[in-house]
């Protein structure tokens, strides 16, 4: 048996690394940690060193949520639940500090407590069919052994041979019952010849003994790893504060009151919507802009009101919503930023700007935005220069007034005098601790309440003096894609899910990617071999990043963002065991290693310490500057998605600029790098519907344009990386002239169009030529008849030429045929994307009208379940691949055996071949239907693989 001691950090998940404890909660640990060191007497039994370990357990982290008792023969067990009916999760192994005889020790496992983990977890795992263990310890107060639960499946659980001994000594049918036997009889001489490696965590409380009782605080960070090691969050695998898949609803709710926007429950699910009528508060952002929308009669002024609404309530929300989370957005931003630059300056809070001292009303905060943020340092007005000398410029169209903006309210215009009531339930305190009450000036509380939360989540392990919740950029998309998801049918992704799904689509287009550009690849191997086989054939690193870098990934129903953000962090970590990332010298980044973990991007050194920018040391601003440009080139060149909502399109904008800001650097001392203009990827608009077929000819066009494709890639690489707003906005004009001509030209090839052109000429021929002589009457008469056609067929063309033009379903359209030229060729024609992935709207959308059911016909997307998960997946699979894809959506359960599905059964047999279709009923809580993924690609497998996900783990089966 090969031992493998993990110190306590390195056997930590690396996300739950990043999450900062408490002040309170590490100081009870040691007040805990001691008592229970200090109680432990040579003279006493092992049962009362047990209590001592219970004790612990429970007063330090496991009461009221977690029994822990014993169970059996057990010592001590904990529970996944409160009580001793809920499965055990942790299986304990308690001997006396004294006794070495049966306690395991680092050189020597086979000893009596490993015999006793063994018996116990065969019988809850076997006997009681128990898979929710998640890990089991053997300790004597002061060592520890803890390991893994999938380590005992493996060696002990998966052994047909062990297995059937332990169930003939359960059953009496061997030559002793007592446990004695099995342990010296079985389970030592299996143990002896044991030749797997078995992977433990060790550590020695002894080692601990001066941070546990010194006064110095900086000490207690030599904790933290010793603190998460025993917590509920690491022994039972739970949800953490910066867990994606965990949602902060103390958080959540009070961000919509302070919007003007509330959680109800309609029927069976959860709905956000606009407070009642009586309920409304006028000091919420929402409420605060309808006011003045209203009072200055902007909705008039709009060139298309009717596309926010019916009434004139309704367009005087939608507008004033997306007005608030435009704001929104802007201000949880600079509170990542604000938090960020404190990281930086090692905690100097003159570097804090987001509060009420300095922005003490709604004309401030629009300075901030668009006289500060949006300006360099040298062309800001000296009145604001005081105040924000250290908030630098980050040239982001996040910063600059949008289209809404200009033809209705800025924030500016927002009553400053209004007050907003203190929501029930909210974290704010008095100068007592105790929860206030009453009300605060709207901008005043939402400032406090921001600032009651920790946003700092990137940087080395630390503990939360203030005792604040963490936000991170992961929990803010959740929120947000709650307040839109519901609109359209959308619900937020785990995260689990998300990286799953990247993981297997990505990778293996990724060594299709590189099949293309000539490496030989075998086809046959399991994905996680062909990366191996592809990392042993790389030699050119530069030339390997531009394959990877060349990869066009695309999500058509894009939501908050969250499947490209999960896409980015993906990318790193492909280049990263490829061996191939590397920094702008072109200098490989071998000394750290990232990883997807927990769905967040985690850089770790060779001793597992996470990685912390700081600005004097020159290998950190390598790594910073590598990684701020490497995600700069992925979300340039890589990643795509439309959204009908013009709000998930704000917030998955938004949250590519964070997973940006996350590695933002100083370029000098005082200037920060500035955010790219990465906007232009994310577009807003009817994936479902579009003017042009994919494969309209561009050809005329582009010989009649004035433009090439060349020159339109080229435009957007300048708009991206336009240094000012007038650069930029020249880029933006620049680029609608180049769409509105190839629109113009697609235009006129249009079958209809042709057609108008050809009897306008005869028209026109008839009605102008004029002969030699007179025509007789019957000459006359047929002059007239064809005339008279010629008209009304010219006008019945030019009427449905016109209806098209200007038919509603064409207002939100969404050309797919010209709107992203990185997936076009040098002759116009349509490539498509590498890979599409997302979790698009499901079930019947009754909203369709015929005209829209009959362009959705027509464009052959418009299937036989009326589901718009059907349309997507026609849409996806009829043109918007390339040759070489693979693609994975979330859709309903029913796909899979309802008859009305049967028609993309049919599609995926004999077109889309499908590789693996994965049941996650159980991870979309509030979803009306079941779910599962299928990740499909333009290559049969010889078996599809299914299975079952959820958090933990990943089943899967051949069919």
């Amino acid at each position: 048996m090969i031992l493998n001691r993990l110190k306590p950090r390195k056997s930590l998940n690396k996300a739950y690394l990043k999450v900062k404890p408490n002040r309170s909660a590490i100081e009870a640990f040691k007040a805990n940690l001691i008592h229970l060191i200090d109680q432990t007497n040579d003279t006493e039994s092992e049962e009362f060193h047990k209590n001592l370990v219970s004790h612990f357990l429970k007063k330090t982290y496991y009461e009221p949520d977690h029994s822990i008792n014993t169970k059996g023969r057990n010592d001590l067990v904990i529970h996944n639940g409160k009580d001793a009916k809920s499965t055990v999760g942790v299986i304990i192994e308690a001997k006396k500090p004294t006794n070495k005889a049966e306690m395991v020790n680092k050189d020597n496992l086979n000893k009596k407590a490993f015999h006793e983990l063994i018996l116990y977890y065969l019988r809850e795992r076997i006997t009681q069919k128990n898979l929710e263990i998640k890990y089991l310890v053997a300790t004597n107060i002061n060592e520890w052994f803890i390991f893994d639960a999938t380590a005992f499946e493996r060696l002990f659980a998966q052994n047909k041979k062990l297995v059937k001994q332990f169930e003939e000594f359960e059953g009496g049918r061997l030559a002793d019952t007592k446990t004695d036997f099995f342990y010296k009889q079985i389970a030592e001489p299996f143990v002896e010849q044991l030749s797997s490696s078995v992977d433990f965590t060790h550590f020695d409380l002894q080692d601990y003994d001066k941070p546990l009782r010194n006064e110095d605080k900086n000490d207690d960070k030599k904790l933290i790893a010793l603190f998460k090691l025993l917590s509920p969050e690491h022994l039972l695998k739970l949800p953490f504060a910066n867990d994606s898949n965990s949602l902060d609803k103390r958080f959540y709710t009070e961000l919509l009151h302070v919007i003007g926007l509330a959680e109800t429950k309609d029927g069976g699910k959860k709905v956000i919507q606009r407070n009642k009528q009586g309920e409304r508060n006028t000091g919420s952002l929402l409420e605060n802009a309808v006011i003045q929308l209203d009072t200055l009669d902007k909705i008039h002024r709009l060139e298309n009101p009717a596309q926010y609404g019916e009434t004139m309530e309704e367009r005087l929300f939608n507008v004033g919503l997306e007005l608030a989370i435009t704001w929104v957005n802007r201000i949880l931003f600079l509170k990542l930023l604000e938090a960020q630059l404190i990281a930086y300056h090692k905690g100097d809070e003159s570097y804090s700007f987001l509060n009420f001292k300095k922005i003490s009303n709604y004309d401030d905060l629009n300075s901030l935005f668009f006289q500060v943020l949006a300006k360099k340092h040298n062309e800001r007005n000296e009145d604001v220069k005081d105040g924000f000398s250290k908030v630098p410029y980050l040239n982001s169209s996040l910063f600059e007034p949008n289209d809404l903006e200009h033809n209705t309210i800025f924030i500016s215009n927002l009553r400053d005098e209004k007050k907003l009531p203190i929501h029930a339930s909210t974290v704010l305190k008095d100068d007592n601790g105790k929860k206030r009450t009453g009300e605060l000036n709207a901008l005043e509380y939402f400032f406090a309440f921001l600032d009651a939360y920790d946003f700092g989540s990137e940087g080395a392990e630390d503990i939360q003096e203030d005792n604040k919740t963490l936000i991170n950029a992961s929990v803010l998309g959740l929120i947000f894609e709650k307040i839109n998801g519901y609109k359209d049918g959308s619900f937020f992704t785990p995260g689990f899910i998300t990286m799953y799904m990247c993981r297997e689509t990505i990778r293996r287009s990724v060594v299709q990617k590189f099949r293309d550009a000539g490496y030989q690849l075998s086809e046959s191997l399991e994905l996680s071999e062909s990366f191996k086989e592809l990392y042993d054939k790389i030699e050119d690193r530069n030339e390997a990043n531009n394959i990877i870098n060349s990869l066009k990934i695309c999500d058509p129903a894009v939501g908050s963002g969250h499947f490209l953000v999960s896409a980015l962090n993906e990318m790193i970590a492909i280049k990263n065991d490829l061996k191939i990332l590397q920094d702008r010298d072109g200098k490989r980044l071998k000394e750290y290693v990232l990883e997807v973990v927990n769905d967040e991007l985690v850089i770790t050194d060779d001793d597992g310490e996470l990685f912390e920018y700081s600005i004097n040391n020159k290998e950190s601003q390598r790594l910073q500057e590598a990684l701020f440009h490497e995600k700069q080139t992925i979300i340039e060149n890589c990643l795509f998605g439309v959204d009908i909502n013009p709000n998930s399109v704000k917030i998955c904008r938004l949250r590519l600029w964070i997973e940006l800001l996350k590695n933002a650097y100083y370029k000098s001392e005082s200037e920060l790098e500035t955010l790219p203009n990465i906007d232009i990827n994310i577009k807003c608009g009817n994936s479902l519907i579009s003017r042009f077929d994919l494969d309209a000819d561009i050809k005329d066009a582009l010989k009649k344009s004035k433009w090439t494709i060349d020159s339109y890639r080229m435009a957007v690489d300048a708009y991206r990386n336009a240094q000012s707003k007038e650069e930029k906005h020249d880029m933006d004009r620049l680029i609608n002239d180049i769409k509105k001509d190839f629109r113009s030209e697609i235009s006129k090839n249009d079958p209809k169009v042709k057609k108008l052109y050809k009897l306008s000429g005869e028209l026109a021929k008839l009605t102008t030529q004029t002969g030699l002589f007179e025509m007789s009457k019957k000459e006359k008469t047929v002059w007239n008849k064809s005339v008279e056609k010629l008209t009304k067929d010219t006008k019945k063309l030019e009427a449905e030429i016109e209806e098209i033009k200007s038919n509603k379903i064409y207002d939100n359209a969404f050309e797919w045929r010209f709107e992203f030229p990185e997936v076009l060729n040098d002759d116009g024609d349509f490539v498509g994307f590498d890979t599409v992935i997302g979790n698009p709207p499901y079930g019947r959308y009754l909203g369709f009208d015929e005209k829209i059911k009959s362009h959705l016909k027509n464009r052959k997307i418009y299937g036989t379940t009326g589901d718009i998960a059907e349309f997507f997946i026609k849409l996806v699979s009829s043109g918007l691949l390339n040759k070489s894809y693979n693609f994975s959506f979330i859709v309903p359960k029913g796909l899979s055996y309802v008859k009305s599905w049967s028609e993309i059964r049919a599609m995926f047999l004999n077109d889309v071949y499908v590789n693996q279709v994965i049941d996650t009923s159980r991870s979309f809580e509030e979803a009306a239907y079941e779910m599962l993924i299928f990740v499909a690609s333009n290559q049969k497998t010889e078996n599809v693989k299914t299975g079952f996900l959820n958090s933990d783990f990943l089943n899967f089966d051949y069919i």
